[in-house]
């Protein structure tokens, strides 16, 4: 993931902090100087850097921080709030038209992932009740209309196309189109180049003075770095742009461009891609992000992944059975597929607090170990799911052969949902509520330990 080596780096500097009881201007600067070359070393600008270290130092030797009792936290907190600022502070959503069509023109170099991001943002759309058109104006690059249609089929959402003629034409006849048919949003596909030119840029003007787009939405390629960030001032400095969407955050990028595209070009980060399944898109918030790179985890995100995976009417399922002490292995199944839908263990990790980059790698995180709990759980008859202490040896061999495991770990996860059998039945019970907050406070509760592929299974 994004930002590991900086994580890492700056969690060093902090930890020497932590070590002093009081602080001198002279500890600061030099822990200063660990965060200076944490920065470069992530690829964020050179000016960025210089202002982000004079404002944080300015702030760090004031006296209310170094007499404070524990001034390592207050220069945390003091980190903290420069990161969130020099990304922006606060979410900025998409502008949305008063009159639709909301038309949104999405501009990038090329191999951005522009095409798939812009989908990826249609489909986010349609979650939200919008009625998306997808238009096809790339009539350059080889089997970029095709690649739109795939995308769009696959999201359910129309796919406006006139073949390789004028993209300034398909623009404005996709707009004229998405108003006769009722689509609400439409987010024109453009055509990028290997690197900006005035060719390309004057064609994207022409584009932008037919329709008059409601957002101009920049993508650029985080692992670019640097480079993502001299696109993005160029783009702007033609175009205007009004928001930037961070591509392939879920790769090795060192983060310097998410941290350095707000401040060079003053426009903020309004969403950032996380993976390459269509619905790996998120909002970017910067307060959540400066928590994820100060390994202070990001619950807010964590939150709302669960709610998109929640099921209302399984979990009122599970709570009757909670209630009779009926947890059975299909609702165990039932809850593993719940957690698949937020994503991979390690991000889903990745965002509670205290669980830093170093913390991941060295735990043991199996992510197909859900896989095989699911081929396990599906070759086992209904009544062996209901009833899974009629699971004898033979059975066992069946079930392993069908799951294509052996049956040691068979006997794995029944020993798993025994353990998870039992923390459920403590909780079903009177005082449930003051039993977890007790377990808690004791660290034996584990949120998602029980579960196949987490650290310590």
């Amino acid at each position: 993931m994004a930002f590991e080596g900086l994580t890492e780096k700056l969690s060093a500097a902090f930890k020497k902090l932590r070590g002093k009881g009081r602080l001198s201007e002279s500890d600061v600067k030099e822990a200063m100087r660990e965060i200076r070359l944490a920065l470069l070393e992530a690829d964020v600008s050179y000016k960025v850097v210089k202002d982000f270290v004079k404002n944080v130092t300015d702030r760090a030797v004031g006296a209310d921080v170094l007499e404070s009792l524990t001034p390592a936290q207050m220069i945390i907190k003091i980190v903290n709030e420069e990161l969130t600022r020099l990304m922006g502070s606060e979410n900025q959503k998409l502008k949305i038209s008063s009159r639709p069509p909301t038309v949104v023109m999405l501009v990038g170099l090329q191999g951005a992932g522009k095409t798939t991001n812009g989908a990826k943002l249609a489909g986010l759309m349609k979650k939200q009740g919008k009625t998306p058109l997808l238009a096809a104006c790339d009539i350059y690059r080889p089997a970029a209309i095709k690649q739109l249609q795939v995308v769009g089929e696959k999201l359910g959402i129309p796919v406006f196309q006139m073949g390789q003629t004028d993209p300034v034409e398909i623009a404005k006849a996709a707009v004229t189109y998405a108003d006769r048919h009722g689509n609400d949003m439409v987010f024109l596909d453009t055509a990028g180049r290997l690197h900006v030119d005035e060719a390309l840029m004057e064609e994207l003007k022409a584009v932008k003075a037919a329709v008059n787009p409601t957002e101009i939405l920049l993508v650029v390629d985080a692992m670019t770095g640097q480079d993502a960030v001299n696109a993005a001032q160029s783009f702007n400095e033609w175009l205007d742009i009004d928001g930037v969407m961070l591509s392939k955050l879920d790769g090795d990028a060192r983060g310097g461009a998410a941290l350095s595209v707000r401040a060079v070009t003053g426009k903020p980060i309004k969403f950032i891609g996380t993976g390459e399944k269509l619905d790996q898109i998120e909002p970017f918030h910067p307060g959540r992000m400066a928590s994820r790179i100060l390994g202070m985890g990001d619950m807010l995100t964590l939150i709302e992944k669960a709610e998109q995976a929640f099921d209302e009417k399984k979990a009122a399922e599970l709570e009757a059975k909670l209630k009779t002490n009926k947890f059975t292995l299909a609702d165990f199944y039932d809850q593993l597929v719940q957690l698949k839908g937020m994503g991979s263990l390690q991000d889903v990790l990745g965002m509670m607090p205290g669980v830093n980059a170093s913390a991941l790698q060295n735990a043991t995180i199996d992510e197909k170990a859900m896989s095989r709990t699911e081929a396990i759980i599906l070759s086992m008859t209904p009544y062996e799911r209901e009833n899974p202490s009629c699971l004898n040896h033979g059975r066992k061999r069946r079930v392993a052969a069908g799951a294509g495991v052996k049956v040691e770990e068979i006997n794995r996860l029944l020993k798993q949902f025994e353990s998870m059998q039992l923390m459920m039945r403590q909780f079903s019970g009177p005082g449930a509520a003051k039993k977890m907050k007790r377990m808690g406070k004791m660290g034996k509760f584990g949120g998602m330990g029980g579960f196949p592929g987490m650290p310590g299974m």
